[in-house]
Order: structure tokens, then sequence, then C-alpha cells
């Protein structure tokens, strides 16, 4: 891939994961400044979907992004940080909190559901899960073929197992999983971080969604929220 081809390919990416739409060249002409022709960035497209970083939906002209799409798309950015607002709504659920782990793991939960309009998974290495925000999912566009849906469900119905799977899975602090390599399954994106409490124990946050999610922010909203459950239990530990 040339430098000209991944940036095309980037612009797509961010398009699509804004509109949902199939994107078209003549709409990154007029969107992006690119410096070439619309018949230059079609070929461009093209050869992008010859290697298998782009799809065409059979009605549309315009092209979405495959897993190996976003895998580049990952590999090339670096991400990690949300904003002030963002780091507030995540700092104000540390204000009242329990010496229950679990109830902490559940207002983080809630409030990463309101602020990436994900579905938001939790749990301790004790056999505990808990998971929030599916409704969320349901009223995307991404979720609204039967196929689709099916996996979906299909998740909720093994929630169990798949977050055994995802704690064997989860080898580094912060992993992104994406279609068929994610235990959550293959039309999903997944992002998790792990965490470690005083006691020893190993615990795990995540969002899980769409392929076409803001994959920037989601990044940034996970690595905040560990962050503050390790200074917090940090501190705890110290006294």
């Amino acid at each position: 891939m040339n430098n000209r081809e991944a940036t095309i390919l980037r612009a797509i990416i961010d398009a699509y994961l804004e509109t949902a739409e199939p994107v078209s060249s003549g709409f990154l002409v007029q969107k992006y400044d690119l410096g070439v022709s619309p018949a230059t960035v079609r070929n461009d497209m093209m050869a992008l979907e010859t290697a298998g970083y782009l799809r065409q939906p059979h009605t549309s002209s315009g092209r979405v992004p495959t897993e190996e799409g976003y895998r580049f798309y990952l590999h090339d950015r670096r991400f990690g940080h949300c904003t002030e607002r963002e780091n507030k709504c995540l700092e104000k659920t540390f204000a009242h909190r329990t010496t229950d782990e679990k109830d902490l793991m559940r207002e983080i939960a809630k409030a990463l559901v309101e602020l990436s309009g994900e579905a938001a998974v939790t749990a301790l290495q004790s056999d505990w899960h808990h998971v929030s925000g599916l409704s969320k999912l349901f009223d995307k566009p991404d979720f609204q073929d039967v196929q689709t849906l099916r996996s979906l469900s299909n998740v909720v119905d093994r929630m169990d197992d798949v977050m055994t799977d995802a704690f064997a899975e989860a080898q580094s602090d912060m992993n992104v999983w994406i279609g068929h390599e994610n235990p959550f399954g293959n039309q999903m994106a997944t992002i998790m971080v792990r965490y470690k409490l005083p006691n020893g124990m190993m615990g795990m946050l995540g969002l899980v969604g769409p392929l076409r999610m803001n994959y920037e922010r989601n990044i940034g909203l996970l690595s905040e929220a560990r962050k503050l459950i390790e200074d917090e239990y940090g501190k705890t530990d110290e006294k």
C-alpha cells in the first residue's frame, strides 16, 4: 500500500465511522483535500478492494472497510486519550463508591455506556460479570439485518462462556478484537482492558459494539477508566 492509498483508506474509515454509509470517490474528493482527481481515487479504491482492505456492498457504488481495513486503521493510529468532559464523568463514579468492587464496576460500566453508545462489560476473576447497555446496540444501523441480530442474540445467550473465553484471550493490558478473532462474535468489535486489584484479583472492563465503532474515543475512555480504577485502589491499599 502506498502513501496515497493509505490516506484514502483512513479517510474512508473515518467517514464510514461517522455516517454508517458506504463511501464513494465523489464524497472523498468533496470532503477531503486529496489533491487528486475522482478517477484516481476510484482506481485507488479498486486497488484497496483487491488487496482486501475494502469491500463494495452490492447495493451501493461506495465502499466500506473490511476486517483487514480496520486492522490497518488500528495499527496505523495512536490512541489513548479522552476529553475533559468524559474524564469528569468517569471521575464522578468514584465520588460515592462503596467498598464493594462489584458496585463500582457496575457504575463505571453505566458511565461508559452513556459516553460511548456501546455496550459495556465488566468482570472479576471470581466468576462474576456484568453487562450493561445491550439495548444501545439494537438501536444501531449495523444491527438491523437478521444475521447480525442473530449473532448478537447468540452472544447474549452464551455470555458466561464468552466472558470465560475473553479472560483467556486478554493477555495484554489493552486488547482490541475485531471480526473473527473476537469472542463476542464475528460481526463485533471489542476493546477490553485488564486491571489488578490490591488483593491480587484480576478484573476486566470493556466496550462491545459493531465493527463500525469509534475506536479512538472508546480506547481513550477505557484507558482513563483503568487508570482511575488502579489509582483509586492504589490509594486504598496505601491507607
